[in-house]
């Protein structure tokens, strides 16, 4: 069939296009079917259907409208086709069969080039959630993860990298870990992700210091420079399925934990790292609740990580709480800086960037075992690792000469007060990062919480709990109302709740 092509300036991240319903049905195909689309080339894409689109007419977004040329043909023929294989695989998922190696490549190859479907991807992400994968399934889907994708291959080894299971706010580490590293001849290309449903992420941290956005040869080439980054993974095409996967996941709040496993691995194997530490906070409000839960997960990655030719070790840290006393990008970057400059700052932050760093000194070969942390702690406390950062930072655009005093909040602040004498002794995690998020966090760089009073520490009535700041009043009031209404921390002899009887009359 050939129609007229209506461009549609929009992108949607797949190949589609959109037909007029009595067009489908003359075709033959219905929504979520596959076309080719050809002209001079072959495309093919995935059919919408709808009455927005005259008939003998094709709408055609714009991703296809850019792989056919520069500009959209005037007319296509369209060719119904079959659905890729990989839907079959999926479904074998579904019905609790195995797959083969080659089964997984080929999903993972189409979620990358974009030829499944919305539903398609729903349906991978919910059958791995409910059935799971076996181990070689998982190994298989992490391979494919980063086959699919660009990988770093350095000369000089070993590659030593970090990773955070997450669910921890405040959890800045990274930026004393990776100059602790890299200040004792190690090499560190450490990839990160902005927050998603989070109030920062390692890369939106360090964005505030310099640019985080290279590409893969960018990355090798700083690394080999200054012995470490910290960049945002998203702006190559590292393990490029993975985000593809998360996006399919969001809408439902659902992390599989196959999935998890692959994707932290993957990541790691794409930049070529020997040996990663995994840092595994366990605690209520975490993604790892319990011990137990923490150790069987940690006997998972170390697993994968032999089967990819990975040395991992794994530590669980306390999450309870969050690291540190702030939550947001440049407050979170200020207390780091603060601790690198003086030595001055939360114990949280300092004993858990030099355990972990401490970890991977061990694993570097560049401490004897058991002295590694020592190391990181005499590598901090020297001024070496603030010496490496403002190497990173240089390296990668930024300004080195930068302190701690020069990033400066939100201006506008307020603050949520104690309603009665006491320890804190409860504290919620979630509703913090929701209050920093209300604040404008992430995105506004200034915006955040900091925490006046921590679990087991002693307040006053009418003394600050948290102190809220924004870069937009409208934005802090929200904030700040949220805040009032459920508030995260709790104080032992608080009033929690009123609850009246039915008046009498």
């Amino acid at each position: 069939m050939k129609l007229k092509v209506q461009p549609i300036r929009i992108k949607t991240g797949k190949y589609k296009i959109v037909l007029n319903s009595e067009d489908a049905k003359e075709l033959g195909v219905r929504g979520g079917d596959r076309v080719q689309l050809k002209n001079h080339r072959y495309l093919t894409a995935i059919v919408e259907t709808g009455d927005m689109i005259d008939i003998g007419t094709v709408g055609v977004y714009q991703e296809c409208c850019e792989k056919l040329g520069k500009e959209c043909p005037l007319t296509l023929e369209l060719i119904p086709t079959s659905k890729p294989s990989s839907v079959s695989y999926i479904k074998k998922i579904m019905d609790r069969e195995k797959l083969t190696q080659e089964e997984v490549f080929q999903i993972v190859q189409d979620i990358v080039r974009d030829t499944l479907t919305d539903i398609e991807m729903t349906a991978f992400v919910t059958s791995t959630y409910i059935h799971g994968l076996s181990a070689d399934e998982i190994e298989w889907l992490t391979k494919a993860m980063i086959d699919t994708g660009e990988k770093i291959e350095f000369e000089t080894h070993p590659i030593m990298d970090k990773h955070s299971i997450g669910g921890v706010p405040g959890n800045k580490i990274s930026l004393l870990v990776v100059p602790i590293v890299a200040a004792n001849g190690l090499l560190i290309p450490k990839t990160s992700s902005r927050a998603i449903t989070g109030a920062a992420g390692t890369a939106d941290l360090m964005e505030v210091l310099a640019p985080v956005e290279f590409t893969a040869d960018e990355i090798k080439s700083i690394t080999e420079k200054v012995g470490g980054i910290i960049a945002w993974g998203g702006a190559t095409n590292i393990a490029p399925a993975d985000d593809k996967l998360i996006h399919a996941e969001y809408p439902l709040s659902i992390d599989p934990h196959c999935q998890l496993l692959a994707s932290i691995m993957a990541k790691k194997g794409a930049v070529g790292a020997d040996s990663v530490v995994i840092d595994i906070p366990v605690g209520q409000g975490t993604k790892v609740p319990t011990i137990q839960e923490g150790k069987k997960l940690a006997r998972e990655l170390i697993e994968l990580g032999e089967r990819l030719g990975m040395n991992v070790e794994c530590a669980m840290t306390y999450g309870a709480s969050p690291v540190g006393r702030t939550i947001g990008p440049i407050i979170e970057v200020r207390e780091a800086l603060k601790v690198l400059e003086t030595m001055e700052g939360p114990n949280s932050l300092i004993e858990k960037s030099t355990a972990l760093a401490g970890i991977l000194l061990e694993m570097g070969g560049v401490a004897i075992k058991g002295r590694g942390k020592e190391l990181a702690m005499e590598t901090l406390r020297s001024g070496k690792a603030l010496s490496k950062l403002r190497e990173i930072i240089e390296a990668q655009g930024g300004n080195p000469d930068v302190t701690y005093k020069d990033l400066i909040p939100g201006k506008h602040k307020g603050e949520i007060s104690s309603p009665a004498d006491g320890y804190v002794i409860e504290f919620d995690n979630k509703r913090i990062v929701e209050i920093a998020r209300l604040a404008g966090a992430p995105i506004d760089k200034g915006a955040g919480v900091w925490i006046n009073r921590k679990k087991g520490e002693l307040v006053r009535k009418g003394e600050p709990l948290i102190t809220i700041y924004s870069e937009k009043d409208w934005k802090l009031n929200n904030a700040l109302k949220s805040a009032q209404k459920d508030n995260p921390i709790i104080v032992e002899g608080m009033l929690l709740e009123r609850v009246k009887g039915l008046s009498v009359i």
